[in-house]
């Protein structure tokens, strides 16, 4: 068995107030300290079957243009999740079984992509507006009782075990692969950056802070029981422990790297993109209203998010 990283952004980043705020107030945490960001998924290879975790952004999905006041910031392409994908040596129609971790677009944006593939979400993501019109979805239930200290799990294949994770989207959910002794945790955004694990902090975005808690609880748990490869999806740290076959270990944190930012001006189209679910706001759709003129209080149409957390395009 082989897990793969689909990369397709680097050099981002999130703020402190962003990945550690959830709980204590982003006020409490220092704006400056920007911690590595990117984006990638992943990809199982049985053997048997391929097997994708998340599918990317959708195509054309334009880069953001972050500045000093911006929370976070998912990256600058380095190609669309398709070509990436293709870079791996596979083609759409090899990938047998999609897992969806949670709706967001960053994780779904290219399920239509695979014309053979049965994608198997948690059935309280269902009537998410990002799903809508997919076919092949399949509504997990959980049936599979308990995966360790998790209580709800759905064996996928051997090796495979799809984990019901609420917290972050109410029908979120993990996925853990058992390979040569080791677990691979593949995981949407239980954590933006390996840091909050260690620390011990929720990132600022939740559908329900309680369950979030619940799940890092039981995951830092898991993580102490054991080997335990923990692989994000927007840090790098996820594909680093990957390759390296790094094993988490809570009470010895590998050294933080921080972000490099480059706020140089780039070209501003004047539309803007939300840096959790991918939502674009562009003018044109919307009568010509500009932003920036947005009243205050104005939230993602998608996932509800304030205005800041929006980056121009």
């Amino acid at each position: 068995m082989e897990i793969k990283a689909v990369k397709f952004r680097k050099d981002g980043f999130y703020s402190q107030p962003f990945a550690f705020g959830g709980e204590e107030g982003m006020e409490k945490f220092d704006k400056n300290v920007r911690y590595r960001g990117s984006l990638q998924n992943y990809l199982i290879d049985t053997g048997d079957e391929v097997i994708l975790v998340d599918t990317g952004l959708p195509a054309g999905t334009p880069e953001e243009k972050p500045d000093e006041n911006s929370l976070a910031f998912t990256g600058k392409d380095i190609s669309s999740y398709m070509e990436a994908f293709a870079n791996l040596g596979y083609k759409p129609e090899q990938v047998t079984k999609i897992l969806l971790t949670h709706r967001h677009s960053d994780h779904s944006g290219e399920l239509k992509s695979f014309p053979n593939a049965k994608i198997y979400v948690n059935a309280d993501e269902l009537s998410a507006a990002e799903l809508q019109g997919i076919p092949n979805l399949v509504p997990v239930h959980f049936t599979d009782g308990a995966y360790y200290n998790f209580p709800a799990s759905q064996k996928i294949c051997d090796g495979v075990t799809l984990i019901k994770a609420k917290g972050h989207t109410n029908g979120n959910s993990i996925i853990v692969v058992e390979n040569d002794g080791l677990f691979y945790m593949l995981h949407g955004d239980i954590t933006y950056v390996d840091e909050a694990l260690y620390e011990d902090k929720l990132s600022v975005v939740f559908d329900d802070l309680p369950a979030a808690r619940e799940t890092q609880n039981r995951i830092r748990e898991f993580v102490r029981s054991h080997q335990t490869v923990y692989c994000g999806t927007h840090t790098p740290q996820g594909y680093e422990n990957l390759e390296a076959k790094r094993v988490m270990d809570l009470d010895h944190p590998v050294p933080t790297v921080y972000a490099e930012v480059d706020f140089s001006d780039q070209e501003a189209t004047g539309k803007y993109v939300c840096s959790i679910c991918g939502y674009i706001y562009d003018p044109a759709e919307h009568d010509g209203v500009a932003f920036e003129t947005l009243p205050e209080d104005w939230k993602c149409p998608r996932c509800k998010q304030p205005k800041a957390k929006f980056n121009k395009a």
